[in-house]
C-alpha cells in the first residue's frame, strides 16, 4: 500500500456567480489537467438569505455532469425539459447536461436562514458529450451511511467503499464521492484506486493529511528515529486538498474533529475546450454550441 502525497493545500476564495451568489471557489477556470475529471467545485455555504437567495437563473450547460449535494436549506430546480423539484438537506442531483440543457437553480435558507451546499462539475469524454440529458436526483434517506467502530462516519454518494454503494450509477468518470467525518483525536486511512485522481474538501474542524515524507495538519504523530514529531501545519474550514498518486489516504483529526468530501475519478485525458457553463473538446464545437444558442436549436430533440 501507498499514501498518496499532499501535492497542495489551498483555501477556497470567496467569489460571486449566478444572480449575485456568494461562495467560495475551491478550483475551476484552470489548468483542467489538474484534477482530470473535475472541472469545478463550489462551496455555497452563507447563513444571509440575501446573498443568495437570487440564485442562479436559467442558463446553459453542455458537455459535462454537474453535481450538486445540498446539506442545509433547499434548492428548487427546473429545466427545459421540463423537469422540476427540490432538493432537501441532505440530498443530491447529478444532472448530465449531455447534448445541452437550460436549467435554474434556487436556492432557500433552513428555518434559521442558512443555506449550505456543493457543487461539482465533471467532464465527459468526447463519446458522450452529446448524449441525452439525463437527472439523478437522490434523497439523502437514500444516501448509504456507515459509522466504524472509532466513530468515524461516511457517507456514500457515489462509488463502493466499505462494502457499500452510493445511489448514483452510470456515470462516465467512474467517480466515488463521500462525506466523511473523523472524530477529535482519531487518525484513519481510507483506500482509493490508484488509477483515480483524487482530492478532500475540508469544511468543518482541523485535521492532517499525511504522506510517507511531507506530513500536513494538525497535531500529525510520525515516528522518526522511535521520537514523535508534532506537525501543527492547519488544514481546516473551506480548504483544499490536492492529491498525488498512491492508493490510499490518511488523515489524522484535530481536536474538534474534521469533516470533509474526499472525491475521486478516472481521469479522461482529452483536450478541453471551456466556455463558462459548456465543456467541448475543440473551439469549432464551443462555436457550435454558441450558434446553437443564437438560432434556439440548443436543446435537441428526444429521439
Amino acid at each position: 500500500m501507498s499514501l498518496r502525497p499532499t501535492l497542495e493545500t489551498r483555501p477556497a476564495q470567496p467569489t460571486l456567480e449566478g444572480a449575485g451568489v456568494h461562495l467560495h471557489r475551491a478550483f475551476g477556470f484552470q489548468d483542467p489537467s489538474e484534477l482530470d475529471p473535475f472541472l469545478l467545485f463550489d462551496d455555497f455555504r452563507n447563513d444571509v438569505p440575501e446573498h443568495f437567495e437570487k440564485g442562479f437563473p436559467w442558463h446553459p450547460h453542455r458537455g459535462i455532469e454537474t453535481i450538486t449535494y445540498v446539506l442545509e436549506g433547499t434548492v428548487e430546480h427546473s429545466d427545459s425539459l421540463g423537469n422540476a423539484g427540490t432538493l432537501g438537506a441532505g440530498s443530491v442531483q447529478w444532472m448530465t447536461a449531455g447534448s445541452g440543457i437550460l436549467h435554474q437553480e434556487m436556492p432557500h435558507g433552513n428555518a434559521k436562514g442558512q443555506m449550505h451546499g456543493f457543487q461539482l462539475w465533471g467532464n465527459l469524454p468526447a463519446a458522450q458529450k452529446m448524449t441525452a440529458p439525463r437527472y439523478q436526483d437522490i434523497t439523502g434517506a437514500d444516501i448509504p451511511e456507515i459509522t466504524d467502530d472509532d466513530g468515524t462516519h461516511v457517507r456514500i454518494i457515489t462509488g463502493t467503499f466499505w462494502g457499500q454503494t452510493g445511489p448514483v450509477d452510470g456515470i462516465a468518470a467512474d467517480p466515488q464521492y463521500l462525506d466523511i467525518y473523523v472524530p477529535p483525536g482519531i487518525k484513519k486511512t481510507f483506500p482509493i484506486d490508484t488509477y483515480r485522481r483524487a482530492f478532500a474538501y475540508v469544511f468543518q474542524g482541523t485535521g492532517a493529511f499525511a504522506d510517507a515524507s511531507a506530513p500536513s495538519g494538525v497535531l500529525l504523530e510520525k515516528e522518526v528515529a522511535g521520537q514523535e514529531v508534532h506537525i501543527r501545519d492547519m488544514s481546516g474550514d473551506r480548504t483544499l486538498i490536492r492529491f498525488g498518486s498512491g492508493d490510499e489516504v490518511t488523515v489524522q483529526a484535530g481536536p474538534s474533529g474534521i469533516r470533509f468530501l474526499l472525491i475521486s475519478g478516472a481521469p479522461i485525458d482529452e483536450p478541453v475546450a471551456w466556455h463558462g457553463p459548456i465543456v467541448m473538446n475543440t473551439h469549432q464545437e464551443i462555436e457550435q454550441a454558441m450558434q446553437d444558442l443564437r438560432n434556439g436549436t440548443f436543446i435537441k430533440p428526444a429521439h
